[in-house]
């Protein structure tokens, strides 16, 4: 018998959501069962809707590719078939936002690769290693919405996975300003070297809305509880510049920071090489073994050398090095569509599930939305 959560996916033809579905295949814990997508794909097999799309350098699975996209607004139809999904649409932001609290509504919990909910101020923002009891909001969430099971999760921005974790580690040291660029694979705006030519041999020093996310996001991920919201940090004050590299996949960032506390070298090297969290602890499937690894040569990390670190769920850090503005300056690089996107919101659906908060759930409880009309 398969005690698998059973799981859709809803945005499952574009980048993300392809890496989804590759990441769910033979998952220890949940089992595919739905692909969810535009009505412009409905009703098509999987293999159909992606056959000229497919942009992933591994195939497709092949036990998805007679699935029968359904359409993501039919909630009533996919609810049978999941206990809850993951969100990897691209639809305005307010469409979407929409969409997740009537999924959540209808008992169905969502962890949403999307930025809808990020600023809700009882939806937790998780980086299952650095801030994992920020789940407990939930609660006060499914009081908000009305439900026993349905409630949003989110995962933060992808370019602030490389630099959030290192910082993370440091801030009992407490850093006061914090200075990134961060060098962005293509594959961040779902976009290969097929479908944008005009990329190779060029930079572009615009990512739209993208530096507002690196400076504000992290301070919610080091918020704290205040009763029935997250309140957002005050410190550090943090200043990005976000620009677009000819690179497949991967986000490397420069970083520069000052501390209240300057520590030694050595310390901040013991810190992360010490670091870890609730994933590592409960030995989750997704978890890397070394959340943050520092590397030793002049010239590491690169991007297509050290990407996959961990199966692309870890974080390596390499340069550090005295600043002469600010106390150290040092280089990190995470993939973005590994740990920045799918990867880290499958960990988070591992963690909350091991922490009580997917579980099946009852045809009953399905049933109630349904008689209810919500």
């Amino acid at each position: 018998m398969d005690n698998r959560l059973k799981v859709g996916v809803l945005g499952g033809t574009g980048y993300v959501g392809q890496r989804f579905v590759t990441l769910l295949e033979n998952h220890p814990f949940f089992n595919l069962t739905v692909i969810a997508a535009s009505s412009r794909s409905a009703g098509k097999t999987y293999g159909e809707a992606v056959r000229n799309r497919w942009k992933l350098n591994i195939p497709m699975p092949d036990s998805v590719k007679d699935f029968q996209v359904k359409d993501v607004n039919d909630i009533n139809e996919i609810s049978k078939d999941v206990d809850f999904v993951f969100c990897a649409l691209k639809m305005p932001k307010e469409d979407i936002k929409v969409l997740e609290d009537r999924y959540a509504r209808a008992e169905i919990p969502v962890i949403s690769n999307n930025s809808a909910h990020r600023k809700t101020p009882d939806v937790p923002m998780v980086v299952p290693e650095i801030n994992s009891d920020h789940l407990k909001i939930i609660d006060v969430q499914k009081k908000r919405l009305g439900t026993k099971y349905g409630f949003v999760a989110v995962k933060p921005n992808c370019s602030i996975q490389s630099y959030v974790p290192p910082l993370s580690a440091l801030l009992d040291f407490e850093p006061e300003k914090v200075l990134v660029s961060t060098f962005q694979a293509i594959s961040g705006a779902g976009k290969t070297f097929k479908d944008w030519p005009e990329i190779e041999d060029n930079v572009v020093p615009f990512i739209s809305g993208e530096e507002e996310k690196s400076e504000q996001e992290p301070l919610k991920i080091w918020g704290r509880f205040a009763g029935d919201h997250i309140v957002n940090a005050t410190e550090p004050t943090i200043s990005t510049q976000c620009i677009r590299v000819p690179v497949s996949d991967g986000h490397l960032a420069t970083v520069s920071v000052s501390f209240k506390h300057k520590p030694t070298r050595e310390q901040i090297l013991e810190r992360w090489a010490s670091y870890s969290g609730k994933p590592q602890e409960l030995n989750l499937p997704s978890a890397p073994k070394h959340f943050l690894k520092y590397m030793t040569e002049e010239d590491r990390p690169q991007t297509h050398l050290d990407r996959d670190y961990e199966r692309g769920m870890g974080i390596t850090i390499g340069r550090l090095r005295e600043d002469p503005i600010f106390d150290y300056k040092f280089v990190c690089l995470s993939h973005n569509t590994l740990r920045g996107a799918a990867g880290g919101a499958v960990l988070t659906a591992e963690l909350l599930k091991e922490e009580g908060y997917l579980v099946p759930v009852p045809e009953e409880a399905k049933e109630a939305h349904l008689q209810a009309g919500k």
